[in-house]
């Protein structure tokens, strides 16, 4: 296995970790929907519960989510796999979004839902996870990769 795959797997396995961490923290000190400030004016705790998918899409399609879930894992594990080389930030890109699936699908398949609890205060947003956020920052790290000619730079 080269380097890349290696900084993949191993961030996605600290992105589950983290957000699993996160998750049950938040689950067994938060009051559900009872918002307390964090960082005042900027971001709040808010215990939430999603059955659907990022906006609250396909509420209630919580099988059919972790279904996608298991299988965009699935694919990006076979994708790492047959890469052989891999820029910097294409390997933080699949490790995010690795991380990030797994970790929504793990409430999906465990809880029917997943567990939300990170809330922008001067904004209405979503509610939101550590699972999410690499999510995101798995589309910047793909952006990146692709404005800097599609990986065919070697990092």
């Amino acid at each position: 296995m080269t380097a890349p795959q290696w900084r993949s797997y191993g961030l996605a396995a600290l992105i589950v970790l983290l957000d699993q961490l996160s998750k049950a923290w938040a689950s067994a000190n938060l009051v559900s929907g009872l918002p307390q400030p964090f960082l005042p004016g900027v971001l709040a705790l808010q215990l939430t519960h999603n059955t659907g998918a990022a906006f609250s899409l396909f509420t209630g399609a919580t099988q059919m989510l972790g279904l996608v879930s298991l299988l965009v894992g699935l694919g990006v594990v076979i994708w790492i796999r047959r890469q052989a080389v891999m820029t910097l930030p294409r390997s933080l890109a699949v490790g995010f979004l690795l991380g990030g699936a797994v970790g929504n699908g793990i409430d999906r398949w465990r809880m029917g839902a997943v567990v939300d609890f990170l809330a922008f205060v001067p904004v209405a947003f979503p509610v939101f996870n550590i699972a999410d956020i690499a999510i995101n920052l798995a589309v910047l790290c793909f952006a990146i990769d692709l404005l800097r000619g599609h990986g065919h730079r070697r990092v």
